[in-house]
């Protein structure tokens, strides 16, 4: 789920639905404020106008008829009485929202003045008092209750937003799309991007920023294919210019007339050809232009196990007759040959097993040599890198063999893992994708 919402398109979809649903919220209570507003104006100018018709008609009519009349034209939120006296005391509790309907009755009323209107409460601010004085000085004591006009309902805001939100997430969704499509293009051309196809470009299309973008990967791809070009131009000349004159020392040999010299330096030979070669090796990496194909990884596992047999080495091999894996077939025999070889060049034996673990095949070479100190099982697995401190070949190796296998291993989609047995030894693991 988090995951989900770390996108372009989740985060412009909140914000969108959170922007617009939020102004819509605000649009709508300013405006129910607005229509209350009205409607207390409105409620405020009918009452009074029926307040004033009273107050005509009891003026108008004798003195032993006014109650009965005033009696007869209440109603609704209005009892009225006449009487000689002001029956209401200005001032109370919440007579503020009675100020209204006092400057309507004056306003309507041009010929009353404000001694003639007196509004008080008592207790309840929801009830008042209101004392309006005819033209002989009696009153009409007029008793009021406050009665909340109808609000707009609910539920046609509640449908509005939910058709918003609808519509913004929609909007949104296909915008967001159509924004990110560049970028997606961008990502996929950076995931599928491999030294045969170093060169690949992706359309500069888009937004300014996402041009650019696509204009600096383009740029990238052109700079990474030239670049190899130009290293595996380089390393053609190097495998040359260093064969060259170590085989003129290897053929100068037989001219020195002490034999101890000839093999002291015949050793050296072998140690800086072995280097080379490593090193040569390790430059060019994996081959790029190996195709992916279903091999049987027990048989080339058995293979490269039974060629340790027959140098004289104690290796065994178990599991399945037959597991299939999608891989480079020489990049992998590679790889497995360095790790089997480690094994044995630091141990006496060496078992490999493999096993189907669902998703994954799974090769381990356990052997029972001292094996790594845990501070530096990731250290070995660093060029040059080797825990015999000599430079003696023989003993120490050049410091390229698990690199060589773990990168050939990672450009195989795979995952190598070193770790120390509890019985001793070292024990490494290899996990590859099962053929689908």
């Amino acid at each position: 789920m988090i995951q989900a919402l770390d996108t372009v398109v989740a985060r412009v979809i909140l914000v969108s639905l959170l922007g617009i649903t939020l102004v819509h919220v605000l649009s709508l209570w300013t405006y129910q404020r607005a229509l209350d507003q009205e409607l207390s104006r409105a409620h405020e100018s009918s009452l009074a106008e029926r307040l004033i018709s009273i107050k005509r008609s009891v003026a108008l009519a004798p003195r032993d008829q006014r109650e009965t009349l005033a009696h007869e034209l209440s109603g609704g939120p209005i009892e009225a009485h006449w009487n000689l006296n002001k029956g209401a005391v200005a001032g109370g509790p919440g007579v503020e929202a009675w100020n209204g309907l006092s400057e309507q009755i004056k306003r309507l009323a041009e010929d009353t003045k404000s001694e003639d209107v007196v509004i008080g409460t008592s207790a309840d601010p929801h009830v008042a008092l209101l004392s309006l004085r005819l033209a002989d000085d009696s009153w009409l004591n007029v008793s009021l209750f406050a009665a909340s006009h109808a609000h707009a309902s609910g539920h046609g805001t509640l449908l509005s937003t939910s058709l918003m939100a609808l519509g913004v997430v929609l909007m949104s969704l296909l915008m967001a799309r159509w924004l990110t499509k560049p970028i997606r293009e961008v990502a996929e051309a950076v995931t599928l991007l491999s030294p045969e196809d170093a060169a690949s470009s992706v359309p500069e299309a888009g937004p300014l920023e996402v041009r650019h973008l696509a204009r600096a990967f383009n740029d990238m791809s052109r700079r990474i294919a030239d670049l190899i070009t130009r290293r595996t131009h380089a390393l053609a000349a190097v495998s040359h210019d260093l064969r060259t004159p170590l085989t003129r020392l290897r053929l100068r040999l037989d001219d020195l007339p002490d034999p101890a010299m000839q093999r002291a330096m015949a050793t050296d030979i072998d140690e800086m050809e072995q280097m080379v070669e490593a090193t040569l090796s390790y430059l060019k990496g994996d081959q790029p232009y190996e195709a992916h194909r279903p091999i049987d990884l027990v048989a080339l596992l058995d293979t490269i196990v039974n060629e340790a047999r027959d140098m004289g080495h104690d290796a065994e091999l178990k599991g399945p007759a037959h597991l299939v894996v999608n891989t480079r077939m020489f990049s992998m025999k590679r790889a497995f040959s360095n790790l089997i070889s480690n094994a044995l060049r630091y141990g006496t034996r060496v078992r490999v097993g493999i096993r189907n673990d669902g998703s994954d095949v799974v090769v381990t070479i356990d052997d029972d040599g001292p094996g790594i100190p845990a501070d530096k099982l990731e250290a070995v697995l660093e060029p040059f890198v080797r825990l015999e401190e000599s430079r003696n070949v023989a003993t120490g190796g050049v410091g390229l063999g698990l690199t060589i296998a773990k990168s050939n291993i990672e450009n195989n989609g795979g995952r190598l893992r070193l770790a120390n047995r509890d019985e001793g030894g070292l024990s490494v693991t290899v996990m590859l994708p099962a053929a689908t």
